[in-house]
C-alpha cells in the first residue's frame, strides 16, 4: 500500500485567512492527504500568506524561506505560497521568491490536491495572474448571488464528505476541517468589500463584497459547535454590510439571535464593524441578546474630519464619541477595540491633538496604532503630501505610549466587575481566558486566581480583582468553580 501523502498547513496574518486554511484542510483530507502540524513532518508545506501590509508581507516570506531551509533536511519535499500574498503578486512573487516550488491563487484552491501532487511529482503549475477581483462580481450587489463561478475562499458550501469529516449526527460540514482544538473558531460571513479607502488594497485582491447564506453560516456554526466549540467569531472585511447583496441589509440583526441559539455554543462574536454603517437595531441586538457579547470592533482608524476625508471615510471626533455613549448607555460593561493610523498624508499637528481628544474621551479597551505606508496600488500612494518617515516614527510612537496608557486605565476600571471568562488553557503557569470583552488574540487575556477542576472550553463567572496592563485578574465566583468540578468528574 502506497504510503498517504502529508500536507501541512502555516497560516499568517487575519482569522479569515485561518477560516480559508481549514477549508483547503478540508479538502485536502477529502481527497485523502493525511495533515499533520509540523512542516517538517509533512511532504508540502503550504503557506497562508498575508498581503496587507508591509510587516505581514515579510512574516510571509520569513514563513517561506524557512519552510524551504526544511527540504533536504527534514521530509519536506515542496513549498506552496497560497493566500492574499499570492494572490496579490502571483507571478512577480514567484519570480522573486524561487524558493517557492509554487504560487497558488484563489482559483486554484478548489483543486488545491491537484495542484499540490503536481508540485510535489516534480511538475510546474504556473503562478496566476494577477487581476482586481473587484470586476469579477456585478456592480451591483443583487446580482452577486446569481454568480456561481468565481472563487469565493472560505464559503465552501455544504458538500458530500467522506464518513468522518463531519459528525453523523449534525448537518453536512461545509467543507472545512479544524486545524486545532481551540474552544474558540472563526466564521466567515462575508468576503470582499465595496468601501474604497484610499489606504487600503484588499478589494483589489479580495473582490467585491459578497455575503454567505444564512442557512450555511448556521449549518457551519452548528458543525463547529459539535465540535466542541463555545464561542463563534463572526468575520469578513465588513460585517455591517452584510445582507445588502441578499436583499436585507438587516440580516445580521435577525441571524444573530438564531447563532445564539445553537446547542452547545456559549457566546457569538461579530468582529470588524464599520461606524458609518452601525444602526440602532445592530446595537440593540449587539446589547441586548443573550449569548451575543455586547462587542464593538469599529474601524475608526482617525477621528479629525480633514484626515477621514482624506481616506475616504466618514465621521468625527463627537460623532464617534456620541457612537460610544449610545452603546455604553445599553450596555456599560461593553467592550470596544478600534485601529488607527498615524502620520497620514496631510496629518497636521491639529489631526493628531484631534485623534488624541477621541482617545482620552473614548475608553477602549483594546487600540492598534499603525504608521502610514504606501501601499501600491492604493490612492493614497498618489498623493503629495506625504510626511517624512522620522515624522510618522515620531506620532506612531507618540500614539502608541498614549494608547498603552489609555487601555490600561480601561482595564482598572473593570476593577470589580463581574465578567464572563471562556477557559483556553490550563497548565502549569495557570488558568487562563477571555471575558467578554475580549476578542482572540488582539485584546487581552484574564488570569484566574484559581482554577481547581476548571477544563478548556468552561464558562466561568469570575470577579475582576486586578490588572497587568490590558490583561485582567478575575477570582471565579464560587458557584462557576462547583460547575467546573461537577464538568470535570
Amino acid at each position: 500500500m502506497p504510503e498517504r501523502r502529508t500536507v501541512a498547513l502555516v497560516t499568517l496574518g487575519c482569522a479569515r485567512n485561518e477560516v480559508d486554511s481549514e477549508e483547503l484542510a478540508g479538502r485536502l483530507e477529502a481527497d485523502g492527504w493525511d495533515l499533520v502540524e509540523d512542516a517538517a513532518d509533512a511532504d508540502v508545506a503550504v503557506v497562508n500568506t498575508c498581503g496587507f501590509v508591509d510587516a505581514a508581507k515579510k512574516d510571509s516570506v520569513d514563513a517561506l524561506l524557512e519552510a524551504n531551509d526544511l527540504k533536504g533536511q527534514a521530509r519536506t519535499q515542496a513549498v506552496v505560497a497560497v493566500g492574499c500574498m499570492a494572490e496579490r503578486y502571483g507571478k512577480e512573487l514567484a519570480e522573486a521568491l524561487p524558493e517557492a516550488d509554487g504560487v497558488l491563487g484563489f482559483d486554484d484552491y478548489s483543486n488545491i490536491s491537484d495542484r499540490l501532487q503536481t508540485i510535489l511529482s516534480g511538475g510546474i503549475h504556473a503562478a496566476h495572474t494577477p487581476r482586481d477581483r473587484r470586476k469579477l462580481l456585478p456592480i451591483s450587489p443583487a446580482e452577486r448571488q446569481s454568480v456561481s463561478d468565481v472563487a469565493l475562499p472560505g464559503h465552501g458550501a455544504a458538500a458530500d464528505l467522506p464518513e468522518g469529516l463531519a459528525p453523523a449526527s449534525g448537518p453536512r460540514a461545509p467543507l472545512r476541517r479544524r486545524l486545532d482544538g481551540a474552544p474558540v473558531a472563526s466564521v466567515k460571513l462575508a468576503s470582499g468589500c465595496d468601501r474604497r479607502c484610499s489606504f487600503c488594497a484588499i478589494p483589489s485582491f479580495r473582490g467585491s463584497f459578497i455575503s454567505r447564506r444564512p442557512s450555511d453560516v448556521l449549518n457551519e456554526t452548528r458543525w463547529l459547535a459539535e465540535q466542541g466549540v463555545k464561542e463563534i467569531m463572526l468575520v469578513s472585511e465588513n460585517n455591517t454590510s452584510y445582507g445588502k447583496d441578499l436583499g436585507d441589509i438587516r440580516l445580521l440583526e435577525s441571524l444573530l439571535p438564531e447563532l445564539a441559539e445553537v446547542d452547545g455554543l456559549e457566546r457569538v462574536r461579530v468582529s470588524y464593524l464599520q461606524p458609518a454603517e452601525m444602526r440602532p437595531g445592530l446595537i440593540d441586538v449587539l446589547t441586548s441578546t443573550p449569548k451575543v457579547a455586547p462587542y464593538f470592533d469599529l474601524s475608526f482608524q482617525h477621528s479629525a474630519p480633514g484626515v477621514l476625508r482624506a481616506m475616504r471615510r466618514f465621521g468625527d471626533t463627537d460623532r464617534f464619541l456620541e457612537l460610544l455613549d449610545t452603546i455604553r448607555s445599553k450596555a456599560p460593561q461593553a467592550g470596544v477595540r478600534s485601529n488607527f493610523i498615524v502620520g497620514f498624508p496631510g496629518e497636521s499637528e491639529a489631526d493628531l491633538a484631534e485623534l488624541g481628544r477621541f482617545l482620552n474621551g473614548a475608553r477602549l479597551d483594546a487600540i492598534g496604532v499603525f504608521g502610514y505606508s504606501d501601499e501600491e496600488g492604493t490612492e493614497a500612494a498618489t498623493y503629495d503630501d506625504k510626511l517624512d518617515e522620522d515624522v510618522v516614527a515620531e506620532r506612531l510612537a507618540h500614539v502608541s505610549r498614549l494608547a498603552e496608557e489609555l487601555v490600561s486605565q480601561r482595564a482598572e476600571e473593570r476593577l470589580g466587575e463581574t465578567v464572563q471568562v471562556l477557559v483556553e488553557s490550563v497548565d502549569e503557569e495557570g488558568v487562563y481566558g477571555r471575558a467578554t470583552h475580549q476578542a482572540p488574540e488582539t485584546d487581552g487575556q484574564v488570569l484566574l486566581t484559581s482554577g481547581a477542576g476548571l477544563a478548556v472550553g468552561r464558562m466561568v463567572e469570575a470577579k475582576v480583582v486586578g490588572t497587568e496592563g490590558v490583561d485582567l485578574v478575575a477570582e471565579p465566583l464560587q458557584g462557576s468553580l462547583a460547575c467546573g468540578e461537577e464538568a470535570g468528574r
